[in-house]
């Protein structure tokens, strides 16, 4: 009877680890280091999406002026040689602008992001607007993405950028 409970517990114990394994498998990662305008390294924003296809996307950054920033996906993976290169905010569906505009949002809008006075800003944010699976809304399409922060708050509806001032910190995406 011992040995039988022993042989079940292990049993169970590999399925659970196979199944958590498979999850797991499930989870695609990115990440894009964020630099200023001259090319300093500030931040880094990480992405991960889960199963439900739902992205969680955290920003870490120091160095900018306290207050509300406007932060997006925009739709070109590349920052340089100005951060013009990352072209508009990603919209592959052809949206309005803001996350509180009726005829939105743009697959990259996001929340702004608070900078403390000591100029370090954190966003903590899910979003089901974009992917990093294969798809319409992937972030990984044949010229990337990159994600953008700006001098100013976003006013979430006035198109196609929300007023949210000069760009400021840009990263591209990667993979993981």
């Amino acid at each position: 009877m011992k040995k039988t409970i022993f042989v079940l517990t292990i049993l169970l114990v590999i399925a659970f680890s196979a199944s958590a394994y498979a999850r797991n498998e499930d989870v695609r990662q990115a990440s894009a280091v964020l630099k200023d305008t001259n090319g300093k390294e500030v931040g880094l924003a990480r992405f991960t999406e889960d199963e439900s296809g739902l992205v969680r996307v955290e920003v870490n950054v120091e160095g900018l002026s306290p207050g509300l920033h406007g932060i997006h996906i925009h739709e070109v993976g590349s920052c340089s040689p100005t951060f013009a290169a990352a072209g508009g905010h990603y919209n592959p569906l052809g949206k309005k602008h803001g996350l509180s505009n009726p005829e939105g949002p743009h697959a990259g809008d996001l929340p702004n992001m608070g900078v403390n006075k000591d100029g370090k800003g954190y966003l903590n944010t899910t979003t089901d607007l974009a992917t990093l699976s294969p798809g319409p809304t992937t972030l990984f399409d044949q010229d990337g993405s990159a994600i953008v922060i700006h001098s100013g708050p976003d006013d979430q509806i006035s198109d196609p950028s929300g007023n949210s001032g000069d760009r400021v910190v840009c990263g591209v995406i990667k993979a993981e």
